[in-house]
């Protein structure tokens, strides 16, 4: 049989028969996305409920009426109260004709808060370079598609995944342990813990690279690390930079909570507030706090854009 016997056997593409059958497809389609939607739905608000029940964000209790009767009610959000009564003790007291004084009781230790801004931040830069460093170099034998081996890609993601999951705050308990109090121990835990997201977010970015400028470089030649240095860095380079970027800043505010363990900088101080329910000193040190991190993102867009080049495009 030829080629046009062939298609001239061959189904109609147009027709009343064929628009039903696209019709019927369609709607079986569309049925199947309802019922999936339907699944869904049905098992978000079961996880919801179940993780709001565990949290306590709503229970069912006795409560005793002024009659003296009980009844079993719903109480939901029992302590948004207390939340709402927190946040108002932190709000100081000020007033336009003594705004100069009554700032000046508000900050009362500004000095010893800015230094220990000032080692908040430098704890935040070692710990950033200290995991670019290492998150750099393993993210290529962590990508399935730059790895030697499968025993070399196992155990470096292992190894991200071992640094990562371990929260800061346990990895400074850590590491005052071995270090004693200050900001060693805050720099090896930070540090350790933005190695291994770091490592995650490179190697997912060396993931989507395109392969053949990496398979030129082989066919010229060129050993795994001449690869990696010529076909692979040019590429995620950018993309790296963002997530430094973006890393520093969050290292910034973890910098800030670790002290709280004895592991340097603003942390210790908000421990002391909240022994002695100090709580706008609290307030203050969230506002120090917020204000560095708004300048530090500020700063961090404006260094990304000039560095790939944005800024001059827009300029």
């Amino acid at each position: 049989m030829t080629a046009t016997a062939e298609f001239t056997a061959a189904p109609p593409l147009s027709g009343p028969s064929a628009i039903a059958a696209f019709e019927r497809d369609f709607a079986l389609q569309r049925r199947r996305a309802r019922v999936n939607w339907a699944i869904g739905a049905v098992l978000f608000f079961a996880v919801f409920l179940l993780t709001a029940w565990l949290g306590d964000f709503f229970k069912v209790t006795q409560v005793t009426l002024r009659d003296g009767s009980r009844e079993w009610r719903w109480i939901i959000g029992a302590g948004l109260p207390r939340l709402g009564e927190f946040i108002t003790k932190t709000f100081p007291v000020l007033r336009w004709d003594s705004l100069g004084a009554d700032l000046a009781e508000w900050f009362w230790r500004w000095q010893t808060w800015l230094r220990l801004l000032v080692e908040t931040i430098l704890i935040a830069f070692m710990a950033t370079v200290f995991g670019v460093i290492g998150g750099f170099l393993i993210s290529f034998p962590a990508s399935r598609n730059l790895s030697p081996n499968r025993t070399v890609l196992w155990t470096a993601r292992r190894f991200l995944e071992f640094a990562r999951t371990v929260p800061e705050l346990v990895w400074a308990l850590i590491f005052v342990f071995c270090f004693s109090v200050g900001p060693m121990a805050g720099v090896m835990a930070v540090g350790l813990h933005a190695c291994g997201a770091l490592g995650k977010l490179y190697s997912e970015v060396n993931e989507n690279i395109d392969m053949r400028p990496l398979e030129g470089v082989k066919a010229a030649g060129g050993t795994w690390f001449d690869q990696i240095r010529y076909a692979v860095v040019p590429q995620v380079l950018p993309n790296i930079i963002s997530y430094t970027l973006l890393r520093f800043e969050i290292n910034v505010r973890s910098s800030s909570i670790i002290g709280y363990v004895g592991a340097g900088g603003l942390g210790q101080e908000i421990r002391t507030a909240m022994s002695f329910q100090e709580y706008t000193d609290l307030s203050a040190l969230f506002l120090i706090i917020l204000v560095t991190v708004v300048v530090i993102d500020f700063g961090s867009e404006k260094l990304r854009h000039r560095i790939i080049g944005l800024g001059e495009r827009d300029a």
